[in-house]
């Protein structure tokens, strides 16, 4: 996967649907990228503006509820982990404080030698996320890693 470290510019309501926000994050590219994500339950607008995250950027563009979405950011999830145990908690995969707009995201041992990354139809006809998600996880010290190995920037 092609995940890039981002900051997002702008973030509002997605008119049409509850759950939605859309949002305008810079990646390092000539213009932001449009995405539009699933967490208005858990974060609020000014939370989001200005946030260092980190995306996925080699999805192929697609319409959410009429928005066109081009890429997703990295959340994790704690499951039925709220306060009352009732909720799950979703955060931000947050970045390296050092780590720069643009910046590519490694996995230890899987760096592909500098081999550009996987095509955005290589992506879904691989199912790289299906085949991905399931081993990437937040460690006890609050590391991004896959299967256990830690995620670095370039």
């Amino acid at each position: 996967l092609d995940i890039r470290v981002g900051v997002i510019e702008k973030a509002w309501e997605h008119v049409d649907a509850d759950k939605l926000y859309c949002e305008e994050i810079n990646i390092g590219e000539e213009e932001p990228r449009n995405i539009a994500s699933g967490l208005k339950a858990h974060y609020q607008l000014e939370e989001m503006i200005g946030k260092k995250v980190l995306v996925v950027a080699n999805l192929k563009a697609r319409k959410l509820v009429g928005f066109a979405s081009h890429g997703m950011i990295l959340c994790a999830c704690q499951y039925g982990e709220a306060e009352d145990g009732s909720e799950d908690v979703v955060e931000f995969v947050i970045p390296h404080a050092d780590a720069k707009i643009g910046d590519r995201v490694f996995c230890e041992g899987y760096e592909n030698n500098g081999a550009p990354p996987a095509t955005e139809n290589a992506v879904i006809k691989k199912k790289m996320l299906k085949v991905i998600f399931p081993d990437l996880k937040i460690n006890q010290d609050g590391i991004a890693v896959y299967k256990d190995q830690p995620l670095f920037t370039t």
